[in-house]
């Protein structure tokens, strides 16, 4: 059964009205959806960590993300407009039955409120305005509870400083205490070049361009002329990360995918919106253009929408296995934010723009504060990220797989584990995976050491049980990279090194080298493959289980095994992965990308692209 495409699969995509279009064509599926008050998005398919009722408002909510700049720019759809104005009326009307209550600390609702805010403070006349006055003040009331109740110490912050933001443009009371605490608070998450933890000692991953540079943008042209100072920052900060952030994305307009909430997809590319939408001057508006509608064009080729128009859950395809607990079936609607350019009028210099390529970047981009080297394939556009790690951790689904893999591909993604038994449903691609002969395998979870050191090259040291260390050196490059590992262990173990994961199709054929210890995989897509250099003893071509990854439901891994007696061990490996169809590949050929030379004291390493290395054998 083929695919069924969407409308918004045949919009070009080039114009403000063709996004205006598209905005009208994500939304139209959705209103027979709306509840019999309006106030609630009711979807089905999956649950959430919260009740239903909240996921219903969630949904709602979500919506405004991109209605608010579609009216900001003169979009009309009074019908639609209509249907949100009732929803926010009885949803916040304590009479109600469709009511969304009284809200409690740390309360998903809470997260809900900022895109209310942000209507307040952009669209005033068409929301509020059309409110009655007992109308204007339940909703007052109902967003004031955000100024009484905790929220997570992370991007969460921001939520309170848009409704407050939306209070302030209103001339309304606004908590002025708790919103210069919650930017103080913001403050100390800054790193550096642009970059923000989210949350003191929390990754660096896409909720800083989704959530908390998006946030920063939105401050900066909200409060320019009430707060220049801290704006300006914003607005500085915000095009240093820009300059970092553009070596995630691929030429074809596709991002890296990595870390938690993938679900939102297409707002991976909201932060360029927002760069133009407070007019930065980074990079052109051509430029700025070419990003936003290239990863917009790519992400409505995908399968992600239901028969009946409504997006799923998952990343490349509809995919609940890599979801979080807090992915209810309209979570998926904050990707709306990347609608924020509609706000701009027609006659803007963005909207006036021609678009353009991608800008000439640099091979490498040594990205120290999320802890990545970023390479790019000159050949083929390959783009992936080389990852040592992280001292933290958290509780999300798949944290290992979503923050501690080696490489993240935005041609071959990355994968989730489906269940715990063996190499097939663990789907260990760019990983080394460890078990004490039982078949349940430990992965890199944290580390102890994180660093990147001289020429780019990745190093860490982990613990997957107390009494087993790992090392593990990364060299970067594309189409090949080279992984070392140094295992000191008290436990027999078996070992199993994972290279990138190839999409499969009709056309797979395994690929051996006699040789060598090396196996890889030729489809149609491209190619992966693994050479085991030093200390392996077998290689196979795993098939992992269905939908484990994220970009391609069926894939295998080129994997490399060994089994470890108790003490230390050395593995050395080269790891090939490329989109395309090469005319000759060779397993080998890691060789003309890579100088290695291991004696008995010391593993010395020269890197194509330029890296040293000089590893002590203790």
């Amino acid at each position: 059964m083929g695919v069924i495409k969407q409308p918004i699969a045949s919009n070009p995509l080039r114009t403000k009205a063709d996004l205006a279009l598209a905005f009208q064509q994500l939304v139209q599926p959705l209103i027979p959806r709306y509840s019999e008050g309006r106030a609630r998005l009711q979807l089905t398919g999956s649950g959430a960590g919260y009740s239903a009722d909240v996921a219903e408002m969630e949904g709602f909510s979500r919506i405004l993300w991109g209605l608010v700049p579609f009216l900001a720019g003169g979009g009309k759809d009074d019908s639609f407009l209509q249907l949100i104005i009732q929803g926010i009326d009885n949803g916040t009307n304590p009479e109600h039955s469709e009511y969304w209550g009284k809200v409690g600390d740390y309360d998903q609702r809470l997260v809900e409120m900022a895109s209310m805010g942000f209507s307040l403070a952009l669209v005033p006349d068409q929301i509020w305005g059309r409110l009655s006055v007992a109308s204007q003040q339940r909703f007052y009331d109902w967003l004031n509870q955000i100024n009484r109740h905790p929220v997570y110490d992370c991007n969460w912050l921001f939520f309170q400083v848009l409704v407050n933001i939306g209070f302030r443009k209103l001339g309304l009371p606004v908590d002025e205490a708790r919103t210069e605490a919650n930017l103080q608070r913001i403050e100390q998450f800054y790193l550096d070049e642009g970059w923000y933890a989210d949350g003191v000692g929390g990754h660096s991953d896409y909720y800083v361009p989704f959530a908390i540079q998006y946030y920063a943008l939105l401050y900066a042209k909200l409060m320019k002329a009430e707060d220049p100072v801290r704006a300006e920052r914003f607005q500085q900060r915000a095009g240093r990360f820009a300059e970092q952030f553009i070596h995630w994305f691929a030429g074809e307009g596709q991002a890296i995918p990595y870390g938690r909430s993938m679900a939102y997809r297409y707002s991976q590319g909201a932060f360029w919106g927002a760069m133009a939408f407070a007019e930065d001057g980074t990079y052109t508006y051509g430029v700025l253009k070419g990003l936003f509608l290239r990863h917009l064009r790519w992400w409505f080729q995908q399968p992600i929408f239901a028969s009946d128009g409504i997006m799923t859950v998952g990343y490349a395809y509809p995919n609940l296995i890599m979801a979080e607990n807090y992915n209810a079936p309209g979570s998926v609607y904050w990707a709306m934010k990347a609608f924020l350019p509609l706000a701009l009028p027609d006659d803007h210099p963005f909207w006036q723009a021609e678009e353009e390529s991608m800008p000439m970047l640099p091979t490498v981009s040594v990205q120290r504060a999320p802890h990545m080297v970023v390479v790019h394939s000159a050949a083929t556009g390959h783009t992936a990220a080389f990852n040592t790690g992280h001292l933290g951790t958290n509780e999300h689904t798949h944290t290992s797989a979503k923050y501690e893999k080696f490489a993240y591909s935005a041609s071959f993604g990355f994968s989730v584990p489906r269940a715990e038994w063996g190499l097939s449903q663990g789907a260990f691609d760019s990983m080394l995976a460890l078990s004490e002969g039982d078949n349940i395998y430990r992965v890199r979870r944290k580390n102890e050491e994180a660093s990147i050191l001289d020429g780019g090259v990745l190093k860490s040291t982990w613990h997957p049980w107390r009494d087993v260390k790992v090392t593990t050196w990364i060299v970067p490059g594309l189409p090949w990279h080279l992984r070392v590992h140094h295992v000191q262990t008290a436990r027999e173990l078996d070992a199993a090194e994972g290279g990138f994961a190839l999409p499969i199709d009709a056309s797979l054929v395994e690929i051996r080298d006699a040789a060598e210890m090396a196996v890889g995989g030729r489809s149609g897509f491209g190619i992966c493959g693994i050479a085991g250099i030093a200390g392996y003893g077998e290689a196979a071509l795993i098939h992992a289980q269905a939908n484990t990854n994220l970009m391609h439901p069926r894939t295998a891994i080129p994997t490399l095994k060994s089994k470890l007696a108790q003490g230390a061990h050395w593995f050395v490996s080269a790891v090939y992965g490329e989109t395309g169809t090469p005319e000759a590949f060779e397993l080998a050929s890691w060789k003309e990308n890579f100088q290695l030379e291991i004696e008995l004291g010391v593993i010395r390493i020269a890197g194509a692209l330029g890296q040293r290395v000089t590893i002590e054998r203790q």
